[in-house]
C-alpha cells in the first residue's frame, strides 16, 4: 500500500507481527490530554487505499486499558478517494491527564472491502428468525441472572 510523506517526521504505518490486521498509527510529537479532553492529531501523511477497499481508525487496546486514551469516532473511516492528511481524534477517558512521548502508536488502521450496494425503498424486506428484536434481546437471560445476585 502507498503511503505519501508530508512530514519530515512523519512515521510509516506498519504491522507489528506477520499476520496483524492493524496497521500501527504513531504521532512523532509530544501530547498531553486533560480529562475528557479530545485532540486531533494530524499523522504527516497521506494514504491511497485501494477502491472498494475502507481504512478503518480503531483504538489500541494497551492505551485503552493502561492510560484510558481511546479514538474518539471510532472506528473512524478514510475512504479511497481520499488523499488528505490522516488525522486521528483521540478522547483522554480517564481522571488524570495523560501525557504521550513521541513517536507513541495512537490508533491502528485496518483496510478492509466494503459492500457498494446503493440503497433504495420497497414496501417489504426478507423474513428473519429475528425480525424486530433488537438491543438486548439475546441478553435476556443474563440480565436475569444479574438481578438474583
Amino acid at each position: 500500500m502507498k503511503f505519501k510523506r508530508l512530514e519530515k517526521e512523519a512515521v510509516l504505518p506498519k504491522q507489528a507481527h506477520i499476520g496483524d490486521a492493524g496497521f500501527d498509527l504513531v504521532y512523532s510529537k509530544s501530547v498531553e490530554l486533560a480529562p475528557l479532553q479530545r485532540v486531533q492529531l494530524m499523522l504527516g501523511f497521506s494514504v491511497e487505499i485501494p477502491e472498494n477497499y475502507v481504512g478503518l481508525v480503531c483504538p489500541r487496546s494497551g492505551l485503552a486499558s493502561k492510560k484510558g486514551i481511546t479514538v474518539l469516532n471510532s472506528p473512524g473511516i478514510i475512504d479511497s478517494g481520499y488523499r488528505g492528511e490522516l488525522g486521528v481524534i483521540l478522547i483522554n477517558l480517564s481522571n488524570q491527564n495523560v501525557s504521550l512521548p513521541p513517536k507513541t502508536k495512537i490508533a491502528q488502521m485496518v483496510i478492509t472491502p466494503f459492500s457498494s450496494e446503493r440503497a433504495q425503498w420497497s414496501e417489504s424486506l426478507g423474513s428473519t428468525d429475528r425480525e424486530g428484536k433488537g438491543f438486548g434481546s439475546t441478553d435476556k437471560n443474563i440480565f436475569e441472572s444479574e438481578r438474583k445476585w
